[in-house]
């Protein structure tokens, strides 16, 4: 987890090579500290070599050898003098080699224990090893290992030839990563002079940079070597306690009170400055409530907690403190947060192009995104065509524009004119949610979410849907489709999801005698036309976590298109009876641990659109997929019957890139066996992948939630978990589940430690719909990660039965 303390300063030293002087410098800043009668503490992680020339040893004695104001230390030690990665391999204590987070939560716990032993303000120095990218013993670079700490930086610039080039290529990869750099310590070279050149470049991008004449050559005699060293640190921290690596100090110190400052100062802005959406002002209490998000990494956030009266301000107490994303930040996230691949991706595609143009052209990034959603990914089988646009409702705006343009020019009238396409409607579900843009809410029936120019067109009909009551999995029925059997036991989970199998119950028959009636009732009275079948498969997110009866919409899909004349889609005629089109921007890309939905239902749409996890949480972009016959509807020799609809920002490269590198990451887990653990928990292993339904959450974890007084019912699949607080008939309306959890907002002290980046206790972020509460993992969220979270849940819920 990110650190950051009122009374402990804590910087962390990169180089930008080996034998750079980063030793040296940081001795020099130790020194400075000691003199200035600070406490300072020194971490060296990782020493590789003898033991007479570790660098903990060298600043132990140089800094100040006989104060009791200087503590240093190593962590992993290895005799080899080579990169730490082979170093470890090399040792005969290869089995103890701790993974990454093994690693960083040594680091860590050094630091919190660094912090509860000061009584007054300290520094900290954290001094890596080697260059920016030189590995850490498991073999990743240290930039990326080192990244849940998210330490300010120190870093220490090359002055030999190539020193230039190395130092802003160190730069930019801890900027690509979000490394926050303090200072530029270098030295002065007299022959190469890169800090001539350094200088000028770090200030001009707000960087503040120290160059400190070099040491001299090294000495054959230890004596004399050792006096040498010490009257050269005398120099560097001279006794006047003025200029040198005092002015290195006094900027730190000044960084560092400014980050809390700022900090401290970001609440009350926020609430003074910024309207959020879906945020009632009104019930906000005071700044204190507002969550102050500091960096993000992973599955969790680093929050600031010390604008918050509950948190006791005191020196040992971090200021920052992580907490799981429970929402994935809106459902976007699925590979965690700051995942440098995605980071690297966009600095690639922003480097060279920008933004260009999309009309009449291509590029690289948008093709590959086209070609592979189209012939590999959601739209293998049936789609030809891929639309790009800026996010998940403007790209169902995209698809209602399709699918209503493909009926009136397949349905014309005698007196066709602008009034009667005008009126053309759509039918969907009830609690479905498309968007906020005009068009995607005119898409669904009024509700919270609609505002004073919605103008509901079509008819919604009520779903049946899909949950686990008490350990039962039951489909419940809604009151306009049985008035005497409201509930019907379907075995298990997967059985549920079986539809192909379900096709011949009486269910379905019930099912397809319903649909039919309200078709037949819709042509005969109902104003407008319906001209489309919008559905939001499986799962209908923002209406309250509705987990619909596949088999409903898979029967409602069938009945639809054979009402129409033509023949069905997928053949030379195309789309048949009304174009359906599926809003898979939230479950579609293995939210629900499907690549796409089609396949279950064991039917494809004629138009799909795709956000949210497309790009892995980093930036907006959608894509609207479509067959060929929906296609053929707007292309003609006059430009009026072209798709006159687009974005400033239309394919944009960026973002593009960053889909096309999700995906790569997504399918390889997908395909790489990441997931055959969970899926043989819910005994989903031996079906296909396309087809076969499982969860990331535990089944025990499942059957204990289901079984609590307090929750009604809960459902899962893939990443998505939802259950109801009650038998609440509020809805949207209600406040019941966020009362009911307010307390996993805060750490608790007793779950595992190794869980969060760091191994600190963590709270859980949340939202809720009103009394229906949900979470949400990333794809890749580890399962002591996930077994923790589910252990939070219980304890919370348990409590308030108790």
């Amino acid at each position: 987890m990110s650190s950051l303390f009122r009374n402990l300063r804590i910087h962390q030293v990169f180089g930008a090579n080996t034998d750079v002087g980063k030793t040296i410098l940081t001795t020099a800043l130790v020194r400075a500290s000691a003199w200035k009668n600070v406490p300072v503490h020194y971490l060296k992680p990782v020493s590789t070599g003898p033991i007479e020339d570790a660098d903990d040893r060298h600043v132990r004695f140089f800094a100040d050898a006989d104060s009791k104001e200087v503590h240093a230390n190593c962590l992993f030690r290895f005799d080899e003098p080579v990169s730490p990665h082979l170093a470890a391999r090399l040792s005969n204590r290869q089995a103890d080699v701790p993974s990454d987070e093994a690693f960083v939560n040594a680091v860590a716990e050094n630091i919190r224990r660094t912090a509860q032993r000061i009584s007054r303000l300290s520094h900290m120095y954290v001094e890596t090893a080697g260059g920016v990218h030189s590995p850490t013993l498991s073999g990743t670079t240290q930039v990326d290992a080192y990244r849940p700490l998210f330490l300010p930086t120190i870093l220490v610039a090359d002055a030999h030839l190539g020193g230039i080039s190395s130092t802003i290529s160190s730069y930019e990869s801890l900027l690509l990563r979000g490394y926050i750099v303090d200072l530029v310590l270098l030295f002065k070279d007299a022959y190469y002079r890169n800090f001539e050149y350094l200088t000028p470049y770090f200030s001009e991008r707000g960087v503040r940079v120290l160059s400190m004449e070099p040491p001299h050559k090294r000495l054959a005699n230890p004596d004399e070597e050792r006096a040498k060293m010490d009257e050269y640190y005398s120099r560097l921290a001279p006794d006047c306690l003025q200029g040198g690596m005092f002015d290195a100090l006094d900027h730190l110190d000044d960084c560092h009170a400014r980050r809390i400052a700022e900090l401290d100062s970001v609440p009350q802005r926020t609430s003074d400055t910024v309207w959020w959406p879906f945020v009632q002002h009104g019930l906000m209490k005071a700044p204190s409530d507002i969550n102050v998000i500091d960096s993000a990494f992973k599955d969790f956030f680093s929050i600031y907690n010390g604008h918050k009266a509950a948190i006791p301000d005191s020196a040992d107490t971090s200021l920052l403190e992580p907490q799981f994303d429970g929402s994935a930040s809106w459902w976007t996230q699925a590979i965690g947060h700051a995942h440098p691949a995605l980071a690297l991706a966009a600095a690639r595609a922003a480097g060279r192009y920008g933004h260009v143009m999309f009309p009449e052209g291509t590029h690289a990034p948008a093709l590959k995104l086209a070609e592979r959603l189209v012939h590999e990914g959601p739209g293998k089988g049936w789609a030809s065509r891929a639309f790009f646009s800026d996010d998940g409702s403007t790209g169902m705006e995209v698809a209602l524009k399709m699918a209503l343009r493909a009926y009136a020019s397949r349905n014309p009238t005698p007196s066709v004119d602008g009034l009667r396409r005008k009126g053309l409607g759509i039918l969907g579900l009830k609690g479905s949610y498309h968007g906020d843009t005009i068009g995607a809410m005119d898409a669904c029936e009024e509700g919270v979410y609609t505002c004073e120019w919605h103008d509901g067109k079509g008819y919604w009909l009520d779903p049946p849907t899909v949950s686990n009551k008490k350990g039962r999995i039951v489909v419940s029925l809604p009151p306009s489709m049985a008035e005497d059997v409201m509930e019907v036991d379907v075995g298990s989970l997967q059985q549920a999801y079986d539809v192909q199998s379900r096709l011949e119950t009486p269910l379905a028959r019930l099912y397809r005698s319903f649909v039919a009636r309200a078709l037949e009732k819709l042509k005969k009275s109902y104003i407008p036309e319906i001209a489309a079948l919008v559905l939001e498969p499986l799962v209908m997110g923002a209406g309250g976590m509705i987990f619909v009866d596949p088999l409903f919409q898979r029967i409602l899909i069938d009945v639809v298109r054979a009402s129409g004349s033509h023949s069905p889609s997928g053949s030379a005629g195309g789309w048949s009876g009304l174009p359906v089109i599926f809003d898979e921007v939230f479950v579609g890309l293995y939210r629900l641990g499907l690549q796409t939905t089609g396949p279950l239902l064991g039917v494809n749409p004629d138009i799909s659109v795709h956000a949210k996890i497309l790009t892995g949480g980093l930036l907006p972009l959608a894509v609207t997929l479509a067959s060929d016959s929906i296609f053929r509807a707007f292309n003609s020799d006059s430009k009026l019957d072209a798709l006159l609809h687009g974005h400033s920002y239309t394919a944009y490269p960026v973002g593009c890139e960053v889909a096309n590198e999700t995906l790569s990451i997504v399918e390889k887990m997908a395909n790489g066996g990441q997931w055959d653990g969970a899926r043989a928990r819910w005994n989903a292993s031996g079906g296909s992948k396309e087809t076969s339904v499982w969860s990331f959450w535990t089944p025990d974890f499942i059957d204990k939630l289901a079984k609590l007084d307090i929750v009604d019912e809960v459902m899962t699949l893939g990443t998505v978990l939802a259950f109801k607080i009650g038998a609440n008939t509020e809805g949207y309306r209600s406040h019941s589940a966020q009362i009911a959890l307010e307390s996993l907002r805060l750490p608790h002290p007793e779950q595992a430690l190794s869980s969060a980046p760091g191994g600190a206790p963590f709270g859980v972020h949340y939202r809720t719909l009103g009394n229906i509460a949900y979470f949400m993992l990333s794809l890749n969220t580890p399962s002591i990660v996930v077994e923790t979270v589910e252990s939070r849940i219980l304890a919370t819920l348990h409590t308030l039965r108790d």
